[in-house]
């Protein structure tokens, strides 16, 4: 499961991983949540990398109403070649999603507690993502809406005691792979899937006020504590 995560890293850093690309500044990002914009990488119609925000939780060409695309913010990667949902977007529009940090919780007594995993040299990252083009064919007048959902694998050993699913991140060798839709070995696919080395993530407790979709600050991630984290 991904429900909440970040994008801090600076614009100019972020074009270091994709050397085509040029990035605007943004504003860091330290709690994105579900139906908000997200920075994604795909390939164009004329099969060039192309930086796109689109909308978290992807939304089948099919659905009469985008509202369905709340559910579908994850997607697993064992099942998504034939999922109706994802099985088209698969074949043809998967996509990078950036991040540099995700959030899980775990239920102590009543209460849910974030915590916060990012890399151990808090770099960037790249998400396996599925994209979709959707129209309200109701009112054709209404624009375009392109959404896009993240592909989750098993828990890592680091990961377990907080959940049995994290996302699905990508080599920096496999980008290229992974983005071309021309590229059709499932078994090198599925490989691309299996959860990262724990020692490559480290795991932070982190305050509450991440729980509130309002909250976007640094104090977001800001560590508790790192040890006996369960």
């Amino acid at each position: 499961m991904c429900g909440r995560f970040t994008l801090r890293t600076p614009a100019s850093t972020l074009a270091g991983l994709f050397d085509a690309l040029r990035f605007p500044a943004f504003e860091p990002r330290y709690n994105i949540c579900p139906t908000q914009p997200v920075a994604c990488i795909r390939y164009s119609a004329s099969g060039d990398s192309e930086l796109a925000n689109l909308r978290w939780g992807l939304i089948p060409f099919w659905a009469k109403d985008q509202k369905i695309g709340a559910r579908m913010i994850n997607a697993r990667s064992e099942t998504v070649s034939n999922k109706p949902a994802f099985r088209a977007a698969f074949k043809s529009r998967r996509c990078l999603i950036l991040g540099d940090g995700f959030y899980e919780w775990k239920k102590i007594g009543k209460a849910k507690q974030p915590y916060y995993i990012s890399r151990t040299d808090d770099q960037p990252f790249a998400m396996a993502g599925l994209w979709e083009s959707w129209q309200d064919k109701s009112d054709p007048d209404k624009p375009i809406v392109e959404s896009c959902t993240i592909l989750t694998t098993e828990a890592n050993a680091l990961m377990e005691p907080l959940h049995d699913r994290m996302p699905v991140i990508v080599s920096r060798d496999d980008y290229e792979f992974w983005l071309d839709s021309q590229f059709d070995d499932r078994p090198k696919l599925q490989r691309m899937f299996r959860p990262c080395e724990p020692n490559e993530l480290r795991v932070f407790l982190v305050d509450r006020m991440v729980n509130k979709v309002g909250n976007d600050s640094p104090q977001c991630i800001q560590p508790i504590r790192q040890q006996d984290l369960f």
